[in-house]
């Protein structure tokens, strides 16, 4: 439910509940009073008995009550009674004149009133003068005064008004009433505009505290949303921000440590050779290699090294640029079948010269293309070969190409039958500078970025590299390439 809406009902259901409390406190409030509903009239009955008339009433009354003490015959005159009648109009009041069982004069006002039997009996002694009366719904006050005529027949004058005991009843508690309005309305508002501002004021109270949380650098913390309206969805998209904020910081932070470790292994690698170099220069400079036989070594040796060196500055270089996606990849279309033995065709002499035996299982009539870079994917070839090469101490030195043909990519697998990976190192051949060796010597050479590096160009050719290896039985690095266009049948 949005903001708006629940300000909205918040506010009607304010004031309809206002509207009902107010009708019931009035009601309570009555029967309170007066014990029951139909007991109004009763109360207000004596209300009305002591209230004083008006003084047109008065007068109107007083003229009458003179003529039927003295000329109660002028009573009986329809034109007379009609100019006194005339005279109640302005105070709602009406006049019934009574003798007998019979009316003398009824205003039309009084249609209600059907017959004399519903108004007071005779009363000679005119103690009640003053009462009310009621028919069905309709309720009267009257002043009277019990004559009698000339003929000794019983006449009554009557000065009578239409009221009603709740309006009487409204405007004597009006004062109370609107007391306890204001009350309802204060109390009603001050529990509404909780329920609501708990609603809003809460999560963003949460929201000021995982700012200053974030202000003082701990994204340790979650924002979680309490409902599905603005301020939920704010506290979602706080989340995600939070997060992705967290995430960033932890990326720098992995940065800083990898640089670090960077320098310490650049740092480590290069000492070894740099160190060789000068024990062979100071032993040229110092006259040991005083033969051209050892002056010729001296100087292969130097030369190794500093090859070492500059083999590690480009791997490092690169694998640099890869890492900041600075290399630009050129992809074409390339039929891995025909690449793979190109490859082999062109590292012949020198997997002869070691001792090495080739194998490629493919069949020669199904050839897939896929999109490559070809510079780049001969480097990832060469590193996992060199890397095979170095780990390879039997024998019998063998590694085998295939290829396996799925839906979605074709798998090429290098396996070599070397010494294996111990389970421990596996997960982290890929990581730069890692050797399997911890003592990181340089008997089997090279910068320890090469597989490094060949994970980072299969990443950039949208596919994924991994290994499988077992203890003296080999080793296989397995990756995958994205297919140009399949083959028929395959």
């Amino acid at each position: 439910m949005s903001i708006r809406l629940r300000m909205l009902l918040s506010y009607t259901a304010m004031l309809v509940v206002t509207i009902g409390l107010f009708i019931i406190s009035g009601l309570l409030m009555i029967l309170a009073i007066t014990g029951d509903m139909g007991s109004i009239k009763h109360l207000f009955a004596n209300h009305y008995s002591h209230k004083p008339i008006t003084a047109q009433e008065e007068s109107v009354f007083l003229d009458l009550k003179y003529l039927a003490l003295k000329q109660p015959e002028q009573l009986l005159d329809e034109d007379t009674l009609k100019a006194y009648d005339e005279q109640l109009k302005d105070v709602s009041s009406a006049l019934i004149i009574r003798k007998g069982d019979s009316f003398v004069y009824k205003t039309d006002k009084l249609k209600s009133i059907h017959g004399v039997k519903n108004l007071p009996k005779f009363e000679p002694s005119n103690i009640h003068i003053r009462d009310t009366i009621s028919y069905g719904k309709y309720y009267f006050s009257y002043v009277k005064f019990d004559f009698y005529f000339n003929d000794k027949d019983l006449g009554s004058i009557f000065v009578i008004k239409k009221v009603s005991p709740y309006v009487a009843l409204s405007k004597n508690l009006f004062p109370i009433l609107i007391g306890v309005l204001l009350i309802l309305l204060i109390v009603t508002n001050g529990i509404l505009n909780f329920l609501v501002t708990r609603s809003i004021v809460t999560p963003l109270s949460a929201l000021k505290l995982a700012t200053q949380k974030i202000r003082d650098g701990n994204l340790n913390f979650k924002v979680t949303a309490r409902s599905n309206d603005e301020i939920g969805q704010l506290s979602v998209a706080y989340e995600e921000m939070r997060q992705r904020l967290k995430e960033s910081i932890d990326l720098q932070l992995k940065y800083e440590e990898n640089r670090k470790e960077l320098i310490s292994n650049i740092s480590h690698d290069l000492r070894t050779p740099i160190t060789a170099i000068k024990g062979y220069v100071e032993g040229i400079k110092d006259g040991v290699a005083d033969s051209p036989q050892k002056m010729d070594s001296y100087l292969s040796t130097i030369y190794n090294r500093a090859t070492d060196m500059d083999a590690l500055i480009d791997d490092l270089f690169l694998f640099s640029k890869l890492d900041l996606k600075k290399i630009q990849f050129n992809f074409e279309e390339i039929d891995m079948v025909r690449y793979i033995n190109y490859f082999i065709e062109e590292l012949s002499w020198e997997f002869e010269e070691q001792g090495i035996e080739v194998r490629f299982h493919i069949n020669e009539n199904n050839h897939e293309l896929v999109i490559a870079d070809r510079e780049k994917l001969k480097r990832v070839f060469v590193n996992i070969i060199q890397n095979s090469i170095k780990h390879m101490k039997s024998h019998e030195k063998i590694i085998e190409f295939s290829i396996e043909n799925t839906n979605e990519f074709i798998k090429i697998e290098i396996r070599d039958n070397g010494n294996g990976i111990e389970p421990t190192s596996i997960p982290h051949i890929f990581d730069r500078f890692y050797r399997a060796d911890n003592a990181r010597n340089a008997l089997t050479g090279g910068s320890g970025l090469g597989l490094a590096i060949s994970k980072q160009i299969i990443h950039e050719h949208g596919g994924d590299i991994w290994v499988e290896s077992e203890l003296r039985k080999g080793t296989s690095i397995f990756f995958t390439l994205q297919y140009a266009k399949k083959s028929e049948g395959s």
